[in-house]
Formats: C-alpha cells, structure tokens, sequence
C-alpha cells in the first residue's frame, strides 16, 4: 500500500499511512488507516511528530 493511496477526509490532502490493528477471535489483524495531516490550513491539522494520545494498541507506558 502506497501513501498516496491514503487522503486526509477534511482537506484531501495525501497523508501517509498508519497500521493500527484490533483483536479478531484471538488474532491481531492489521488495519491500514489514514495518518495524521500535515497540513497547516487543515482544521484537521497534527504538527508534525504528534501522536494524538490514546491510539487503540498503543499501552499506557507508551503514552508516558
């Protein structure tokens, strides 16, 4: 999967893309979803390296 496969859903911007991943009957499956944007007029905008805090599989020693 490509970054330019992934858009911002506020501006259309191209943003990268992030794999998050939930729990299915027992195994972690991969979820590819778009990244933050990093587009400074996007209401939507995240600075850049800024996690947005409480990602699902991230733990709290991560988040510290």
């Amino acid at each position: 999967m490509d970054s330019s496969d992934q858009v911002c859903p506020v501006c259309g911007q191209p943003v990268e893309t992030v794999v998050k991943r939930h729990k299915t009957l027992g195994a972690w499956v991969p979820l590819w979803t778009p990244g933050p944007c990093h587009n400074p007029e996007c209401e939507a905008y995240v600075p850049g390296g800024a996690v947005p805090r409480g990602e699902p599989g991230r733990t709290v020693s991560e988040e510290s």
